[in-house]
């Protein structure tokens, strides 16, 4: 994109963009136009997707289901205990979660848990991965239309959690997670990241797997990558590419370069909460 001033594009989209604060998307602007003129292109477009997840985000705090449950495990009292709950997003019926109330921040739903030596088999189908499996107290997915209709009734981020195999806790959190719906074929939705290893999962890696953000999801029947085959027959359920980077629905196989490259972590957590970002 050559020409023109970045601080005033962005300056000039603000305005139409209600859902969050003027100042934030100004803020962004000027990141990106910094970015932009020590001559790295990546992050601009990383940043419009922002906006538009912004803009297109529903409430900024969900609230509580007609039946009393919480939308999800950031309404429970901070004391509480980790453990099972029942949650009921909007438009969604009662769910059973696990909530994590000891990691960072508190109020986490759990949507993913694997361990590498796992009892479950992640090669199921579309409609078994639709509706989740596993036991949440112990490995499980809880279901990409749960994930979908969470995270559709607020701005939710992301921390995906892995374990190595000297039993050292690695993370990677996104500010911005979403899981379009089923008519669309579940398609990530991530943004900026924070964490103490690299991004793989925004950013292309043409000598692995490629990306995770914005990809489809592909079931063992439903195969929706950008590979030849069909990534999920191999490993599990995901949002591939190319097949991956980041594996982590996957039988004795749990992937994250730089932690675990040959498959060898030994758990994963995926948690997610409500942000402010927007």
């Amino acid at each position: 994109m050559a020409g023109g001033n970045p601080q005033q594009s962005f300056t000039d989209s603000c305005p139409s963009l209600a859902s969050f604060s003027r100042s934030w998307c100004l803020g962004q602007g000027l990141q990106a136009g910094t970015t932009r003129l020590h001559g790295d292109l990546v992050l601009l477009p990383t940043v419009v997707a922002m906006l538009l997840l912004c803009a297109s985000a529903g409430p900024a705090v969900p609230t509580a289901s007609p039946r009393g449950f919480p939308p999800d495990c950031s309404h429970l009292r901070k004391t509480s205990p980790s453990g099972v709950y029942v949650i009921q997003p909007a438009h969604s019926p009662p769910r059973v979660v696990w909530c994590d109330m000891d990691t960072e921040g508190k109020g986490w739903t759990v949507v993913q848990r694997n361990s590498h030596d796992t009892e479950l088999t992640w090669k199921q189908s579309w409609t078994t991965y639709k509706y989740g499996f596993g036991n949440v107290q112990g490995d499980h997915w809880l279901g990409t239309e749960y994930l979908h209709l969470l995270t559709q009734q607020g701005t939710y981020k992301v921390r995906f959690v892995v374990r190595d195999k000297a039993n050292v806790t690695h993370y990677a959190e996104y500010d911005i997670f979403r899981v379009e719906s089923e008519a669309s074929g579940y398609p990530l939705r991530l943004g900026r990241f924070s964490g103490d290893g690299e991004d793989y999962l925004t950013i292309y890696h043409p000598k692995k797997g490629g990306i995770h953000d914005n990809m489809k999801f592909s079931t063992t029947d439903k195969d929706q990558d950008q590979y030849s085959g069909n990534c999920a027959n191999s490993y599990g359920g995901w949002w591939y590419d190319r097949c991956q980077n980041v594996l982590l629905n996957a039988k004795k196989r749990i992937v994250w370069p730089g932690f675990c490259d040959n498959g060898d972590c030994t758990s994963s957590l995926i948690l997610v909460k409500p942000t402010d970002v927007c």
